[in-house]
């Protein structure tokens, strides 16, 4: 498991958002937020685009993060 958690936790803890506030704006369970943190489960491509969205409401530099440490490799250009 794992990218999308991993990524998910570092920004969280880098602008200091917490699961809880995260899953209100998501309209989900905490408990989703914190399986997803934990890397016990990893999200799906809508609920990736749902993260996204609502990290973007909380924080639009979070959202970049999120992305950048998510899909960085894809985003840059070939050498």
């Amino acid at each position: 498991m794992g990218k999308a958690g991993k990524a998910l936790k570092q920004v969280l803890e880098t602008y200091e958002i917490t699961q809880n506030r995260l899953a209100v704006v998501m309209e989900t369970r905490r408990s989703n937020v914190g399986r997803w943190y934990h890397e016990q489960i990893d999200p799906t491509g809508d609920t990736i685009a749902d993260i996204v969205s609502a990290l973007k409401k909380l924080n639009p530099a979070a959202a970049e993060m999120f992305v950048e440490l998510y899909l960085g490799q894809l985003l840059k250009p070939d050498e």
